[in-house]
């Protein structure tokens, strides 16, 4: 079952739990404008808006179903994220194999990862058929642990090209960034929250890496698994800010929140996004395990199309 994704963002509203469900009271509002939806339902719980309120018990409520909790700032970009603590009968075990994978391993998975995200990045280049052949090249190449951080090259060529020629991009971070950054910004940070819980789910430990590694940084794991679906989310905030919609509003984070049930190919099987993401963490779980040395990452359809 694909769990939901809720977002509040267009009115405050106080949220309680009442009966397992989730009770969400428009402020200002008569009761029968109350919208009630079931805790166990719910993937991720975004709250947007300055004046939301919300009592102690959904925040356990909603972390003894699994959810996940994205709390947004000022600038309506994700702030803090609250995961449930992991509720696994093999925890213990799954953490001492996280923390004993062996170096050379490491390597090899992030290989992977770099290669499936660069292989995403030149899918998404129909426009530049010269350089999507130089992409692809690039995936072929990379070496154990990207050695010769084709990372790094490949997004540098990846973003001058990816609105076109009749655009100039410069990829930023930065919150205040001008559009498409705020697009980019965003779906990643949703992206990442359901990658987080999915490692939690599985008994394993976000702050534990694969190659990131930042003793500030609690979700390195998450942004390791993140790579290979960023041109995912790079394809959907091209389409939204090409067709006019640059701001973040209702619409276009609706737009980007849908990215999670869009259907996308794992081993020949089509299937959401979210639920992909629990498959190839459930891979990772069996390279830990020893049992395998391959991940299963989730393609885009056109990728597959394509042969990318």
């Amino acid at each position: 079952m694909i769990k939901r994704t809720i977002e509040i963002s267009q009115n405050p509203a106080h949220l309680s739990v009442r009966l397992d469900q989730l009770l969400i009271q428009p402020h200002d509002q008569p009761v029968e404008k109350q919208a009630s939806i079931p805790c166990e339902d719910i993937g991720i719980l975004i709250v947007d808006h300055q004046r939301n309120t919300y009592s102690h018990t959904v925040l356990a409520n909603l972390a003894e179903h699994g959810g996940v909790m994205v709390v947004c700032g000022r600038n309506h970009m994700p702030a803090s994220i609250l995961l449930p603590i992991a509720d696994h009968t093999q925890v213990v075990w799954r953490v001492n194999d996280q923390i004993a994978i062996s170096r050379p391993l490491q390597k090899q998975l992030w290989q992977q990862l770099v290669q499936a995200k660069i292989r995403g990045q030149a899918a998404n280049l129909e426009h530049d058929e010269t350089l999507q052949r130089k992409l692809k090249a690039i995936a072929r190449n990379v070496r154990s642990g990207d050695a010769g951080n084709a990372e790094a090259y490949a997004s540098r060529l990846y973003w001058q090209s990816w609105l076109g020629p009749e655009h100039t991009f410069r990829r930023n971070q930065d919150r205040k960034a001008p559009p498409p950054n705020n697009l980019l910004n965003y779906g990643y940070a949703v992206l990442r929250a359901t990658i987080a819980r999915a490692i939690v789910a599985a008994g394993l430990m976000p702050m534990l890496g694969l190659h990131h590694s930042n003793r500030s940084n609690a979700f390195c794991l998450a942004d390791d698994l993140i790579e290979p679906f960023r041109p995912m989310v790079d394809r959907r905030a091209r389409h939204l800010f090409t067709t006019g919609q640059r701001e973040l509003s209702q619409a276009t984070k609706a737009g980007l929140l849908q990215l999670l049930a869009e259907p996308v190919y794992l081993n020949d099987e089509k299937g959401p996004l979210m639920v992909s993401v629990q498959k190839m963490v459930s891979s990772l779980v069996k390279c830990y395990e020893g049992s395998s040395r391959t991940l299963e990452i989730p393609i885009m359809p056109h990728q597959r199309n394509e042969g990318c």
